[in-house]
């Protein structure tokens, strides 16, 4: 995995190769010409934007790849097409196996623990935006209302599980052993006896009404009509979060496919993307992480 923090002279070879022949992926390539001024500008005249297939989950990242496709990607020579998944397994194993061009919907110690898991072979950018983890209920409106007992669902995958028990922790619910990434099974302290049950994130705002609590990132809780800032009993800070969700691409793409979507994560840091997400999400549901 590398992390990527200069495009210029990718881009500049992308175009070149753009310039130079024909790409094999011209056929999927729009036709209509790029009045911009980037890199990619020259590229998009003479063969029209270069077109890159992104995963996304539905909220926020396709509508933040929305808001980019209408207003910033044809000046910048690229055509995006989003491809939604509802789950986050998926979108890596797409990436790895070739099916989309690139991905948005992880941050990076999730990432991290997906490569070491599963071998993939991954660049990105830097964090682009947070979705703050959230505790909801519908049977308590504090959490000094928690019973003994109390039952709670969590999302199981290590990285995130254990950013959600640290909102148990700044609460002075539980305390944690000193081992990287703790889960469920390395409480040092379990003072109301809360009971654990595990679940893909997408399921625990769906099954709220079964459990006291549930622990959940903001964007499936945003899918599931929750509004984080409001109805969130704790909500985590936004400030120097490590959970920032990035974009992630093949290490060994194509230089006409790597240029370009390392062009698009430079839009994704825009200051006109940063605007948009304050002015979509103006309660702190989704926040600009640069």
């Amino acid at each position: 995995m590398k992390r990527i923090r200069s495009f210029a002279a990718i881009l500049g070879a992308g175009a070149l190769a753009l310039t130079g022949c024909g790409s094999s992926n011209d056929s999927n390539n729009s036709t209509n010409s790029s009045s911009g001024t980037s890199a990619n500008s020259t590229a998009a005249e003479a063969d029209g934007p270069v077109t890159i297939t992104v995963g996304a989950s539905p909220t926020p990242h396709k509508l933040i790849l929305d808001y980019v496709q209408e207003n910033l990607a044809a000046d910048a020579g690229i055509n995006i097409e989003v491809v939604e998944y509802q789950d986050y397994v998926q979108p890596n194993v797409a990436l790895n196996n070739g099916d989309i061009d690139a991905n948005y919907f992880q941050h990076l110690p999730y990432l991290e623990a997906q490569e070491a898991d599963e071998n993939y072979d991954f660049e990105h950018g830097d964090g682009i935006h947070i979705e703050p983890y959230g505790i909801y209920s519908e049977k308590i409106t504090d959490l000094k209302d928690l019973k003994d007992g109390a039952t709670v669902v969590i999302t199981n995958d290590p990285s995130n599980q254990a950013r959600a028990l640290q909102l148990l922790v700044d609460n002075d619910l539980i305390e944690l052993k000193d081992v990287e990434s703790p889960t469920i099974y390395d409480l040092a302290s379990n003072p109301k006896n809360l009971q654990f049950k595990e679940a893909d994130a997408p399921s625990v705002p769906k099954l709220l009404p079964d459990y006291d609590i549930g622990i959940v990132n903001g964007n499936y809780a945003l899918q599931n009509g929750l509004e984080p800032s409001k109805d969130a009993l704790y909500l985590e800070a936004g400030a120097d979060n490590p959970y920032a969700n990035i974009l992630a691409w093949n290490a060994t793409a194509d230089d006409q496919t790597k240029a370009a979507v390392e062009k698009l994560d430079e839009l994704l840091h825009s200051d006109e993307v940063a605007q948009y997400i304050k002015d979509t999400w103006p309660n702190g549901e989704v926040v600009p992480a640069f």
